[in-house]
């Protein structure tokens, strides 16, 4: 029996709500996941219902890019709305670096602190570790996480024994150290309690919620209720705990009766670590992985849904970036776009799958290393400008957590591949199309003239530096 109270409220809530506020916004994103590791575009071996309910609720993107294949360069992208050159951010900051994010570049969390959210963070950050760069500093009212990739610890077999030991942050103050595999299994869990506790205690109000999880980037952890409950193995334990944390935010935007008014947007910061091998994921037809501007390293999943507004149960191959996001926000949110120039351009025509909704920019730009112009993307053209590359040459990945070495200094030449017939980058086409050529060439010269290019020894008169710490508060060592 359903009591009148219930009924009147079951009906109140399947009547259509009048926004009273923008939306509130929600970015999982995720660390090292290939484009093949949704069940939806090929992973076998693992199961991912919640992922699987947001596709069915909103749009799955399958062309969506990142500006560059590695971890602090990504971050930089999504957050500030830049090709992370252009802020002086390259590869992935070590423990001992002293530069991070400048006070004066404009966040996301920033863009939406200016419209009275509440801003929240839980998970890896890799902006500046150093306490003026870390998230409390740039726009978001709280932060739990650590502040660079979790194998930058001397537990790694691979990385140097002399680094620092990996801290867990809250606010701007160390509370615990990461002392063993036993507490990298944990963080996910106490990363996806503290998202939950934020949208409890702000459902109330607007509210920006950040979750940059760490995982699946080795060494691998997952929660003991997890190990083992997949058939791939520990890779696929962690997709599942990931899923599971995507709907513990799910259930709760639900139960705080704000999930039809709020954009949730799932991602990976790159693609797969794949001299992992059984300890990374896949890139499905795409060619290499993470640390190549191959399609592989720069094509990764993204599913977005806000109900009446998103899609739902739909697929959209129309091409755009994580420096497209911030601007996107900041026109859902009717924001002010920040100060400073910014690369990304408002692809809300996009997301919400307008008729005839074309990429919100002309060409996209691939860097890589210490700013060295790889490859650009005009349409359905990508060109690859001469470099050399990591590969793993179709040869197996390690085991157990251990890698497989690299053949480095492959060498790519000057080369066209027709994305949309040829997703893997195999055939070069240069030959076929002369006048597209000539018209990329005008648009990598256009490229370095701003941002320079470090394999032609270009300087660019648009970099700008990142933020430094003040000459008396440098450590004598990392």
């Amino acid at each position: 029996m359903i009591l009148p109270s219930l009924l009147l409220s079951s009906v109140l809530l399947a009547q259509p709500q009048p926004e009273s506020r923008p939306p509130n916004i929600v970015i999982m994103y995720v660390d090292d996941m290939g484009w093949g590791d949704l069940p939806s575009q090929g992973a076998t071996g693992w199961e991912m219902p919640n992922l699987a309910r947001l596709e069915q609720e909103g749009t799955r993107f399958t062309d969506f890019l990142v500006a560059q294949p590695v971890c602090s360069a990504s971050r930089a992208a999504l957050l500030t709305g830049c090709y992370p050159n252009r802020l002086g951010i390259h590869g992935a900051l070590a423990p001992s670096a002293k530069h991070g994010i400048h006070e004066e570049e404009t966040t996301l969390a920033e863009i939406a602190k200016s419209k009275g959210y509440a801003t929240g963070m839980f998970g890896k950050w890799h902006l500046g570790h150093h306490k003026q760069f870390l998230p409390v500093h740039h726009g978001f009212d709280e932060y739990l996480g650590i502040p660079y990739s979790n194998d930058m610890w001397p537990g790694h077999p691979v990385t140097p024994k002399n680094w620092p030991p990996l801290p867990l942050i809250e606010g701007d103050e160390t509370i615990e150290i990461i002392e063993d595999y036993d507490d990298q299994d944990v963080i996910t869990r106490r990363l996806t309690e503290g998202a939950v506790d934020f949208i409890h205690r702000h459902a109330d109000e607007p509210f920006f919620l950040y979750v940059p999880h760490p995982q699946p980037h080795v060494p691998l952890g997952a929660d003991p209720r997890f190990k083992g409950s997949s058939e791939q193995g520990f890779y696929g334990d962690v997709m599942q705990e990931i899923d599971w944390s995507m709907g513990q935010i799910l259930e709760a935007l639900d139960e705080e009766g704000v999930a039809d008014n709020t954009l949730v947007i799932f991602s990976s910061d790159n693609g797969p670590w794949i001299n992992y091998g059984d300890h990374a994921g896949t890139t499905a037809h795409l060619r290499e992985a993470k640390g190549t501007t191959f399609g592989g390293g720069v094509r990764v999943p993204c599913i977005a849904r806000w109900p009446g507004h998103v899609k739902a149960g739909h697929v959209n191959d129309t091409t755009w970036m994580t420096i497209d996001v911030l601007p996107t926000v900041v026109n859902l949110l009717d924001a002010d776009m920040p100060q400073r120039p910014i690369d990304g351009r408002d692809a809300t025509a996009v997301l919400v799958s307008e008729p005839g909704a074309s990429s919100p920019q002309e060409v996209y730009l691939f860097y890589y290393g210490r700013n060295n112009l790889e490859a650009i993307r005009w349409g359905r053209w990508k060109l690859h400008v001469p470099h050399a590359y990591r590969s793993m040459e179709g040869r197996p990945g390690g085991t157990g957590g251990k890698p497989t070495k690299y053949t480095y200094g492959v060498k790519q030449g000057l080369a066209l591949y027709d994305i949309k017939v040829d997703p893997g980058e195999t055939t070069d086409v240069s030959h076929a199309h002369p006048e597209v050529m000539a018209h990329m060439l005008e648009l990598v010269e256009a490229a370095r003239a701003d941002l320079g290019d470090n394999l032609v020894e270009r300087t660019g008169t648009g970099v700008r530096e990142p933020g430094r710490l003040p000459q008396e508060d440098k450590p004598d060592q990392g």
